[in-house]
Parts: structure tokens; sequence; C-alpha cells
């Protein structure tokens, strides 16, 4: 730099974007100069499937996504809406992309068995129990610099993870109050430019609380609250939040009237893609069978779609040019139709015309996307 102006002092011309970028570089020892017109960290180039293609349609203005790589991201929810399980499943839709999972566990809490059962390949999976903050986040700087290979970060969870302040000393909150969120702070602060370089994941799960504030306006603006403290809020690129009614029709019952999965709130809290607020919801299983029921979901996001003719409790799905694609069905046989390959292709178009395309172009009403606030928790 001072020769840089050196030079100009002594009229020797100005320097090139091309020649500041280089100078930089040589400056800082690695590249942290980048061109913004070819490949750099800042932008997401791949995604990892969530398990639901309404919540993958939702996450970014115009096309299907998922799960951000090179992006810190925050699945939170209620008690019992299916953290784990689609956690799992993002997990297991990273391995199909050749990405190394490393799963911290606070909670021990996985069973092996339901790992498999969602589709994870338990020989390419690290299972790490997470015995403080500060292991799980040095474990993480260690790994980033050492490993070449795309990784997942999944940590489960991190408001039942202590910090080493906490498992050293007595019960009393008081004596370590705020401990875990000034070490996230500068945790957080050294690993998130090492992630977007290695273009790895940290895919943080967390628990939803009932935000108790001294302002009534905030407690009814935002009902909930998690733990980690404001850095962590900052440092996510998107968080998903789930929550579910606590009624039984929100779940699923097997032939026999036994509970096997619970349907989920799906709302986007945060996202640096253009789409906060957006919700969808779908239904997890939990029982003999373990992931979300994606395809069931489809029905309800093409509801209000003209493409979807309505006649008392008969549904007819049409072609672009408003001809009827196979026979009249009722809700209950939507996956079965969706073994058809034309009546499958045509519900994947309506679907996308609906959820992607039309939030894009703006079409129809705000309120058609976006949730309205709660007033009050659940």
């Amino acid at each position: 730099l001072r020769m840089a102006r050196a030079k100009k002092s002594n009229g020797a011309g100005k320097l090139s974007i091309t020649q500041m970028r280089d100078m930089i570089n040589k400056k800082a020892g690695q590249n942290v100069a980048h061109d913004l017109n070819a490949a750099n960290p800042t932008e997401v180039t791949d995604w990892i499937p969530t398990g639901s293609r309404w919540l993958d349609s939702i996450v970014v203005r115009g096309r299907i996504a998922g799960i951000p790589i090179g992006k810190v991201t925050e699945i939170a929810g209620l008690e019992s809406t299916g953290k784990s399980y689609m956690a799992a499943q993002v997990a297991a839709n990273a391995q199909k992309m050749g990405i190394d999972v490393i799963y911290f566990d606070s909670e021990s809490a996985i069973d092996p068995t339901f790992l498999e059962r969602t589709g994870c390949d338990l020989s390419n999976l690290l299972y790490v129990q997470a015995t403080s903050v500060e292991f799980v986040l040095e474990t993480i700087e260690e790994l980033l610099g050492s490993n070449d290979n795309r990784m997942l970060f999944i940590w489960d969870s991190l408001a039942l993870t202590p910090s080493v302040s906490d498992i050293e000393g007595d019960f009393n909150p008081l004596s370590s109050m705020a401990v875990k969120a000034r070490i996230l702070a500068k945790g957080m602060s050294k690993l998130t430019v090492p992630i977007a370089n290695s273009q790895c994941t940290f895919l943080v799960l967390n628990q939803l609380k009932t935000n108790i504030t001294r302002s009534p306006s905030e407690a009814m603006t935002t009902p909930y609250m998690t733990p980690g403290g404001k850095a962590m809020i900052y440092a996510y690129s998107m968080r998903i939040w789930l929550t579910g009614r606590k009624a039984k029709a929100s779940f699923v019952l097997d032939d026999k009237g036994f509970r096997i999965g619970s349907e989920v709130k799906v709302r986007l809290e945060k996202s640096r893609f253009g789409t906060q607020g957006r919700q969808c919801n779908f239904r997890i299983l939990w029982g003999d069978d373990i992931g979300v029921q994606d395809e069931e979901s489809w029905f309800d996001a093409i509801g209000a779609s003209d493409r979807l003719a309505r006649s008392g409790a008969w549904y007819t799905l049409l072609d672009p040019l408003g001809e009827p694609i196979g026979a009249k069905f009722q809700a209950t046989k939507w996956v079965e139709r969706l073994r058809d390959e034309e009546f499958r292709k045509n519900a994947m178009e309506i679907m996308d015309e609906e959820v992607i395309m039309k939030f894009h172009n703006r079409v129809g009403k705000a309120s058609d996307f976006y949730e309205e606030v709660e007033e009050k928790s659940e």
C-alpha cells in the first residue's frame, strides 16, 4: 500500500481492480478479495434438499433450493415438532451429494436405527457427543482447517449444550449468566468466513421458547425466542421455525388410530434470499416410517390453483389448456394418482407456478404467501 501511494504521488498511474485484488490477496496471504462476477464465497451455488419440496420451493425467489451450502442455518422448533427428524433427512440428502456429515449431539438421544431409516449411511456419518459449546466450536474449526472435502455440521442442539463453566460450576443460573452467548459471539466471528470459504454447511438445531418481555407489543410481534444470544441470530443466513397445533387433528394416525406422525407449520423467520416470512406446512412421520410426508403436502400447496378444479369432494387436475388429466379423484387418493407420470408432471408444474413463480413475479396478494403474526404463543 505504501508503494502504491508512492507511485500515485509520483504520477505513476492508477491501479486497476485486478491489480488491487492481487495486492490485497498477497498482503492477506490468502484469497480474501474476489471478483463477484466469478466464483466467490458469498454466492450460494448449491443447496441440500430438506426432504420437503414445498419448503425447498419457498427458500429462494424463483427456484427450488434447500439448506444453503457455505452458510449457517437454524432449525428451531417447539417440542415434538420434528427438528431432529428434519436434520436426519438433511444429513441423508447431504451424503447423497458426497458431503461428509458430522453430527454433534448434546442430548444423547439419537438412535442409529432411526438415522438408517431416514436414509443415512452410518459408515460415512461421524457422531460426536457435544460435551461443551467450546468443544463443538473448536472441533469445527480444526476440521475446517484439515479437511478439503465439503462437510455438513449438525448441532443437536445448541440450547442443551453447556459451556465448560456450566459443567465445572454449580446449578445457580446467575453464576454463569450469558456465558454461552459470549462464547458463541466469539466463535461465530471466527467460523463464518472459514465455513463459506470451504463450502461447508453449519446446521444448528435450537429450541423455541416463549418470549417473556416487559414490552407487550414486542411479545405480540415475536411470541418466541431462541437461546444462544444475538450473535447467532446475525450469523444465520436462514432461520426455519417449526410449530404445530396441539390438537388431535394435528396427528397422523394409522389404521387403528395409533399416532405415527404430526403436522408441522413451517415459517422462514429469517432469510437472506428475499423470502422472510414465507410459510408452508407438512406432516412428519416418526412411527414405522420416518421422514417428511412430502407428496401429501403438494395437494395443499396447489390448493388455490385454477388448474385444480373442485366439485364437492371430488377434484380434477387440468393441463395448461384446461383439459382434464385422468379421472376425478378424492383428496385421499392424491398420492395414488401421483403414480401416473403425466399426472405427476403436471402437479409439479402447477406447484412450481403457484409456490415459486407467482411469488417471484408478485402475482396475487402478499397475504397468500406470508404468515400473519401470531398474537400469542401456542
